[in-house]
């Protein structure tokens, strides 16, 4: 006569091994998932946070074959001075215009207009960047 073999009551003897197993690679993906984040929430906050100036172009208008009006805006420490880059292309993708604005205004925020000379007619005009020159200095 064969023996015929039952298998174990399922749940009777706890978890198995690979379930076990399992659990801990989502418990150890889930904590390393977590810690990802908060570096990368951090590294975000401190980037920002560490940028004295920041600009963005409002708006602008190819008033011209040779020149674009730029409306750009600032965000800075009242006393801080900085230079912020614009640069204009033509249709082709070509640099058409480029120029350093010095923002040494004594204001938190700084609304201005600047006319940029162009090489050609002009299809867009972009802020590349701002920099702080200098922290505060007392006069």
């Amino acid at each position: 006569m064969a023996a015929v073999r039952e298998g174990l009551p399922d749940g009777r003897y706890g978890r198995s091994a690979d379930q076990r197993a399992d659990r801990k690679l989502k418990i150890i993906g889930a904590v390393l998932g977590a810690g990802l984040l908060g570096v990368v929430g951090w590294a975000g906050v401190s980037y920002i946070s560490g940028q004295d100036l920041s600009g963005r172009v409002i708006t602008w208008d190819a008033v011209s074959d040779h020149a674009v009006k730029v409306h750009l805006e600032v965000v800075k420490g009242a006393g801080d001075k900085g230079v912020c880059t614009l640069r204009s292309q033509a249709a082709d993708g070509s640099e058409v215009g480029r120029k350093d604005v010095t923002v040494d205004q004594r204001a938190s925020q700084v609304d201005t207009e600047v006319t940029l000379r162009t090489t050609k007619r002009a299809t867009n005009a972009v802020l590349v960047g701002c920099t702080s020159s200098s922290a505060s200095s007392s006069s």
